[in-house]
């Protein structure tokens, strides 16, 4: 039986987005359900799931709901250890560290909240904040791919502030910035973020009043388009018949899909998708 996973904003929800990789970063099913956070619909859905927490994510298979990123982590690692690193010692490690972002790092949680949608520049951080970075490379050391090697739940919990080292250009040294570019570069992530963008909506004071710049990484010139033969009849994701309403131009070929998000999301991130490499090709 497939879990269904409840979330919130993908742009905007570092708690969503752990537990979007707990399943992506694995390639494990699930049935994603995302609701605008703060919204009627979100309430209800959470009411729907049983579990009596006002919180996402969630995870429900059948009777069983969970509604906390830790035990979400050990509960799908259960069935799938690999999900944690393979020696005793690293696993002992992983857990720490994980437990420690779980519960800490309070001021750069604060201050730097995850954003997907901007690269600022000219923020300053505050002392509390540079003791948070100064702990939090002293836990992630020099890693030359994931913290343990292999990607692994630890990866998965430090994702979020990946995310802030870039969106708020925090000062943190050169091994911790590739790390953090690392996970930009990473496919579950570079999707997460483009269904964020192709949800097309800024979360009410969530943005701050200082200047940009274009998010990292090179992009194929994509864009929606109103018109145009595209060069595919079905679908690249789900295999339904081509949209009107749904057509994009990528690098000057067009390409349709079934709706706008799928669309869109395409379009915000062509390189993320690799069903959708053979009509760019």
């Amino acid at each position: 039986m497939t879990w269904t996973l409840l979330i919130g904003d993908r742009t905007y929800s570092s708690w969503s987005l752990r537990g979007w990789l707990l399943f992506a970063a694995f390639d494990r099913a699930v049935e994603v359900v995302q609701h605008r956070m703060y919204s009627d619909e979100l309430a209800e859905a959470l009411r729907g799931m049983g579990s009596g927490s006002r919180l996402v994510p969630q995870m429900k298979q059948g009777d069983t709901v969970v509604w906390d990123t830790l035990a979400m982590a050990e509960t799908l690692a259960e069935d799938s250890p690999a999900m944690w690193p393979a020696g005793a010692g690293d696993r002992a490690r992983a857990r720490a560290i994980v437990a420690e972002m779980h519960s800490g790092f309070t001021a750069l949680r604060a201050d730097c909240t995850m954003n997907l949608a901007h690269v600022y520049e000219g923020f300053q951080p505050s002392d509390a904040v540079r003791a948070d970075l100064a702990r939090i490379e002293e836990l992630w050391g020099a890693p030359e791919r994931w913290l343990f090697g292999d990607y692994s739940i630890a990866d998965v919990f430090y994702a979020p502030v990946a995310t802030r080292i870039v969106t708020y250009d925090l000062p943190v040294s050169d091994a911790a910035r590739a790390y953090a570019e690392r996970h930009l570069a990473h496919l579950p992530f570079r999707q997460w973020r483009a269904m964020g963008q192709a949800e097309n909506y800024v979360q009410p004071g969530y943005d701050l009043d200082l200047p940009t710049r274009p998010w990292p990484g090179e992009r194929l010139p994509a864009r929606a388009v109103e018109g145009g033969t595209p060069v595919n009849e079905t679908c690249p994701y789900s295999g339904k018949p081509v949209q009107a309403d749904s057509l994009g131009e990528f690098d000057g070929r067009i390409i349709g899909f079934c709706n706008p998000f799928c669309r869109d999301k395409s379009v915000a991130d062509p390189g993320a998708w690799p069903k959708l490499a053979p009509y760019l090709a």
